[in-house]
């Protein structure tokens, strides 16, 4: 039965007692020790051992020992010694050719480097999807701020804070910012919404977005569009990741109607009442003229 490379290393004491067979076994762990430092060191310790035995006193064994001894080696597996991987690797490699070993380890140096880059791409492809949102964010709130018709307002939060809205009605476009807020806990977030008339019903609520974290009180720019003529901004604290419609009571409503729209109506209105009041006298006057 051959002997595998493995069982070899199990052959020390038999070899150090020379109860090895005569022959190829002999030969072959021979030149095993050669090349392995392990067992080397092992058949030493092993005949120390036997040569220190030699010169003890002879003694009878108890007659219970001979049968502890051989219970104990009836459960007892024995392991071979163990050897450095590193050692183990450069004895087989050189034996196999290179154009076996050579082509496999380019294979899998290439396998490696592909799911590097695959890896490096996907990272890159979503630092990249970040950085253009926010060139693309950047760019809308700047055109806000390069409208004709671009005015500010702000409002008072309750509880403290204030918010600051940059608005444009020609873009239908407008920028929250918050500054002196309170910071949420992580499952809460502040929530804006616009307020306005509808055919349907008295008011139509719509959400705005979220306003992005508090960070020493302040709040980053927050682009919202679909602003309508009448509009009013509203805000609450959310759950984190926003409802569809408030849940809570607003800590602020600011009118994002114009002082010009409303002196505007104003005139109107006043136009009208004194053309009411000519109309009447030129009535009361054509029907006294009558009478």
């Amino acid at each position: 039965m051959p002997l595998w490379r493995r069982d070899l290393h199990a052959l020390t004491g038999a070899y150090a007692l020379d109860a090895l067979d005569e022959g190829a076994e002999t030969r072959r762990f021979t030149r095993h020790l050669r090349r392995c430092r392990t067992c080397r060191d092992e058949v030493r310790r092993f005949r120390e051992v036997a040569t220190s035995l030699a010169f003890e006193v002879a003694a009878l064994p108890p007659p219970e020992l001979r049968e502890r001894v051989m219970a104990a080696a009836a459960r007892t597996r024995q392991l071979p010694p163990e050897v450095a991987r590193e050692r183990r690797f450069r004895f087989w490699l050189p034996t196999l050719p290179t154009t076996i070993w050579l082509p496999r380890l380019a294979l899998a140096t290439t396998a490696v480097a592909v799911a590097a880059v695959v890896v490096l791409s996907v990272i890159l492809s979503g630092t990249s999807q970040r950085l253009n949102s926010a060139r693309t964010q950047s760019q809308a709130i700047a055109a806000v701020l390069a409208a004709p018709d671009a005015r500010t307002a702000n409002g008072k939060v309750t509880g403290g804070g204030v918010v600051t809205v940059l608005l444009s009605a020609e873009k239908r476009e407008l920028v929250v910012t918050g500054t002196k807020l309170a910071a949420l806990p992580a499952d809460k977030t502040y929530q804006i919404w616009l307020i306005g008339p509808s055919l349907v019903q008295k008011s139509v609520i719509r959400s705005a977005g979220l306003l992005p974290p508090v960070v020493g009180g302040l709040t980053s720019p927050t682009l919202a569009s679909g602003l309508v003529s009448g509009d009013i901004l509203a805000m609450t604290v959310e759950p984190a990741g926003g409802t569809s419609q408030p849940t809570t009571t607003p800590i602020l409503e600011l009118s994002l109607a114009s002082k010009t729209t409303k002196a505007t109506k104003a005139t109107k209105a006043d136009k009208k009442n004194q053309a009411d009041k000519k109309d009447k006298k030129a009535t009361s006057k054509g029907h006294t003229s009558t009478t």
